[in-house]
């Protein structure tokens, strides 16, 4: 009697063990089901914006905020003013950070003012919203703005390799040096940012040598190619078996391009559009 009793017992935590590995796997089988069918109907514009202007919920905000910034008609003059409020105040520093990466898509080379102020903010994700936001807004009275950052030692150094990668659009003797000390950053991803930054100013290539990008600019009259080709970076990567099941949504990747702010002239030669001062920020 004891021995059925206890495999009986046996059999029920059994049953109660694949009970829960059921539940389990339901909940996860859930999630995959929310995830797909959400992939079907994606939020409206409607919802988008909705969830933008929600003062009561910052994820909202934050989720709001970032598909309106992915959206071709993320850019119309009523999201550009709340963009540029939620920078000015946002108090959540994520919210912040997507109004940062919305106004680094959509915004004018004014608005690389702004963003460059965000540098100094005490909240990491701000910071690295605004280096990558920068590669895409020119505005060259910035750059004084920028470099210090580069090279200040208490910085992360994916800050870094983010604003060495964008002060490549602004070739001046400063930008130049700093660049040249980013070399003997301890973090290799900040020697290359630098070192690739320098060859698009100068069309040259001395890698990660520092002593032999100094030698060099000590010993030449031009010391930056005068048809600078700056194009911020975009992501890109492999397709996947989930792309090529997902055929009504398919897969569309930015191209690099000239930053806002930057323009081509007949001659090939890039030059700097005139800087106009932004509108206050304003309530939705």
């Amino acid at each position: 009697m004891s021995l059925r009793r206890g495999w009986l017992a046996f059999s029920l935590c059994g049953c109660g063990l694949s009970a829960s590995l059921l539940l389990s796997g339901c909940d996860t089988m859930s999630s995959d089901f929310s995830a797909f069918s959400a992939s079907f109907m994606p939020p409206s514009p409607a919802e988008a914006a909705a969830w933008a202007a929600d003062s009561t919920d910052p994820e909202n905000q934050r989720r709001g905020t970032l598909l309106l910034a992915s959206a071709p008609w993320g850019g119309s003059s009523v999201y550009l003013d709340l963009y540029r409020l939620y920078v000015a105040e946002a108090q959540d520093p994520l919210v912040r950070a997507a109004a940062i990466e919305a106004l680094g898509r959509h915004g004018d080379p004014a608005d690389a003012g702004i963003i460059a102020k965000q540098l100094a903010s005490p909240f990491r994700q701000v910071k690295l919203a605004s280096a990558k936001a920068l590669q895409r807004l020119h505005a060259p009275a910035i750059a004084d703005e920028i470099w210090p950052v580069l090279i200040r030692e208490t910085e992360d150094s994916d800050i870094r390799v983010e604003l060495a990668i964008a002060l490549a659009q602004y070739p001046t003797a400063s930008v130049f040096q700093a660049l040249v000390t980013a070399l003997d950053h301890p973090e290799l991803a900040v020697n290359v940012a630098a070192s690739d930054s320098l060859t698009t100013m100068t069309a040259m290539d001395f890698g990660g040598s520092r002593n032999d990008w100094l030698e060099w600019s000590t010993s030449t009259e031009q010391l930056f190619k005068q048809d600078l080709a700056y194009c911020y970076p975009v992501f890109v990567r492999d397709e996947d078996a989930w792309d090529d099941l997902m055929f009504w949504n398919p897969v569309v990747f930015e191209v690099p391009d000239l930053p806002a702010g930057l323009e081509w002239t007949p001659g090939n030669v890039l030059q700097t559009k005139p800087l106009e001062s932004p509108p206050s920020p304003s309530a939705p």
